[in-house]
């Protein structure tokens, strides 16, 4: 179903058909740029002419370098371990803060209502006062810097600081427990902790403080904690280890110089979300992670200097550092922490209409509750500035994305995206010069040589499969951390098609021969499959989630006589609760709708439904569970406690 086509005067202005021109001008491809499908054109050349691409994008999204690069990339067939950008010296926080001048870098809101603006300029110098501090107790080229800190102008600023110097950044927000930090952390050995006293979530203060020393004494490598005062103007910090307050550690001063650094020096160490097991480190590049952001933001998402951006996210979910680097397009970046639907619904609409946001980023999961209750943006809110939402996290419904262009705008660019933590990026995504369809990303990233496979590693279209890609792109990880032989990382995504070497990425889908695009089905390691058919989890969800008695659902697979039988748990709605006959009524929506092999052998309620903090849902964990396996790392849920139901519910289970 056509959801929207954009005007020929959005064409005309998308960074999108710049950047087909500028490729076209210097190629000589014959793509008009403003043709209906130009797009395709250009995503055609751009996997068939890898190097070639990568170099216009650098040269388009124009990356500072002190050195230019020798060579784009070594050998396309080392994957993983094909090396980027040879030769090249660049700073990534330099190419953040290209802009220094009195334009709003970032607002920052609190959920209790307190605020900062801070200017490019002064941006720069809070970046240059922290960098002289980390100087000082040591931190250069390589060494890591942590951050346990929310969504705020400090973490921004420590993640530029840190890389200002030629040091490589991770993050996690204060949602996380101290195990799950410690697991994390512990594995990259940080000389410094970046952290607040505390944080506000659900009207309520949570002091940290207890927690952030139990972490250092947890973490040996930390020699320094720097200290924010977010709940408190003059915290008690005295029982923490070599702890300083965020104002006494910087050091203001001119002359500062960019540390350069090679192509493939490390900038993000992120984490697996660790529901299987101990979180693994991915260690991934300045270079790499920088052109790919930029690809991302100025060409696919048409991110320009007088766009207002928000993304709903925390510092744990690679969002974030996303997010991050629309600084070096010289937009505005509204940083939001705290609870999106506090004190209700309206939070973030009543931000967006307030600060002008004209880009708003939000998850799957996000859409949903709001559709729960009925809610209706464009009824209260003016919307005025808003020509773009961006969705990720976890696959939406063609419901989903229908109800965005009834309840919302009917005239913005819907830009469902989808990719991962481990790249840092999307590997399908959209563009303003392309239709939306219900249910369907608008297209295959730029650059990213994506397939749908069969069982047997044969492409196929217009049915589901594996997301695989069949070339390297510089965002990979550049290794795991502690994996000898790469085994790990084989392990990961290399593995699963023996007589391939491709990147397998996890997720089932649908390639769309007809319009290009992409529809997400669900992660394909919690694929159900019933009498030999693999059945995705969305396309359950879709369903059930239409109900409004149904706040939230989610469907795994168990080993039973041979085969697999479909458990579903649904989370009620206020005021409502799980009887027989809505439980027929959803088996005859599944059987009709989807088809009789959806329909689920037992329902069950649940009183809560597991996500990871990145706002997936978290099947692997339950159908672990449910199949008598141990989940290891609980921490690594934003409600861990939800789980002790499905543990609780076993016995039955299995005798059932």
């Amino acid at each position: 179903m056509l959801l929207w086509e954009p005007s020929t005067e959005v064409i005309e202005k998308a960074n999108m058909t710049r950047f087909i021109g500028y490729v076209d001008g210097k190629k000589g491809l014959g793509i008009d740029p403003l043709e209906k499908y130009a797009y395709f054109k250009l995503y055609d050349w751009s996997i068939k002419n890898i190097p070639e691409f990568w170099e216009a994008v650098w040269s388009f999204v124009e990356i500072r370098a002190s050195k230019p690069y020798d060579q784009v990339v070594d050998d396309l067939n080392k994957f993983p371990g094909a090396s980027w950008f040879i030769g090249a010296r660049l700073n990534f926080a330099e190419n953040l803060l290209r802009v220094r001048d009195g334009k709003t870098a970032i607002i920052a809101v609190r959920e209790d209502g307190f605020s900062r603006r801070i200017s490019y300029l002064d941006l720069y110098r809070e970046v240059v006062g922290l960098a002289r501090g980390l100087q000082e107790v040591g931190i250069g080229e390589g060494d890591m810097v942590c951050g346990y800190i929310p969504n705020t102008v400090e973490a921004c600023v420590g993640m530029l600081a840190t890389a200002s110097l030629g040091g490589t950044w991770s993050s996690a927000g204060t949602e996380i427990g101290v195990e799950a930090v410690v697991g994390r952390f512990g594995q990259v050995s940080p000389k410094v902790l970046i952290t607040v006293d505390g944080y506000f979530y659900k009207g309520k203060r949570y002091n940290i403080l207890e927690r952030v020393k139990k972490i250092v004494e947890n973490i040996p490598s930390i020699k320094s904690v720097v200290l924010v005062p977010y709940l408190e103007e003059n915290p008690k910090i005295d029982a923490i280890e070599n702890a300083i307050l965020y104002n006494d550690f910087i050091k203001p001063g001119d002359g500062f110089s960019f540390k350069q650094v090679p192509s493939s020096t490390p900038i993000y160490t992120m984490f697996t979300s660790g529901t299987t097991g101990k979180p693994k480190c991915l260690v991934q590049s300045v270079a790499g992670i920088l052109v790919n952001h930029l690809k991302e933001l100025v060409i696919h998402t048409d991110l320009k200097p007088a766009d207002t951006i928000t993304y709903i996210t925390s510092t744990s979910w690679m969002m974030w550092n996303w997010l991050m680097t629309s600084l070096a397009t010289g937009a505005t970046l509204l940083l939001y922490d705290g609870d999106p639907n506090y004190p209700d619904w309206r939070r973030m609409w009543h931000l967006i209409d307030e600060h002008g946001v004209s880009i708003f980023g939000c998850s799957a999961s996000y859409i949903n509750y709001l559709r729960s209750l009925n809610a209706s943006p464009r009824r209260s809110f003016d919307l005025a500035k808003l020509r773009e939402i961006s969705q990720t996290g976890s696959p939406l419904s063609a419901d989903g994305f229908k109800w965005v262009y009834e309840e919302v705008k009917r005239d913005h660019h819907f830009n469902s995206i989808s990719g991962g933590t481990d790249i840092n990026g999307c590997f399908a995504i959209g563009s303003p010069t392309l239709p939306v369809y219900a249910g369907q990303l608008q297209s295959p990233a730029l650059g990213m040589k994506i397939k749908c496979y069969d069982v047997h590693g044969n492409p196929v279209y217009d049915r589901e499969g594996e997301l695989v890609c069949e070339a390297p792109a510089p965002s990979m990880p550049l290794y795991f951390l502690n994996d000898p032989n790469n085994e790990k990382y084989l392990d990961a995504y290399f593995r699963f098609y023996t007589h391939k070497r491709v990147w397998r990425h996890g997720d089932y889908v649908i390639f769309h021969s007809d319009t290009g695009g992409i529809t997400f089905l669900g992660r394909s390691d919690a694929v159900i499959k019933r009498s030999g058919v693999r059945i995705g989890t969305a396309e359950i969800y879709g369903v059930v989630e239409k109900f409004k008695e149904i706040a939230d659902s989610l469907a795994v697979g168990q080993n039973w006589k041979g085969d697999q039988r479909i458990i579903l748990f649904v989370k009620m709605a206020a005021g409502y609760s799980l009887t027989e006959e809505l439980k027929d009524m959803i088996k005859k929506e599944l059987r009709e709708r989807v088809s009789p092999r959806h329909v689920p052998d037992i329902i069950l309620e649940a009183p809560d439904i597991p996500y990871t903090f990145n706002m997936k849902k978290v099947e692997i964990a339950v159908s672990n569970i449910i199949n008598g396996r141990k989940v290891i790392n609980r921490d690594s849920l934003i409600n861990p406690e939800s789980l002790d139901y499905f543990e609780k519910i076993l016995p039955m289970l299995q005798g059932d």
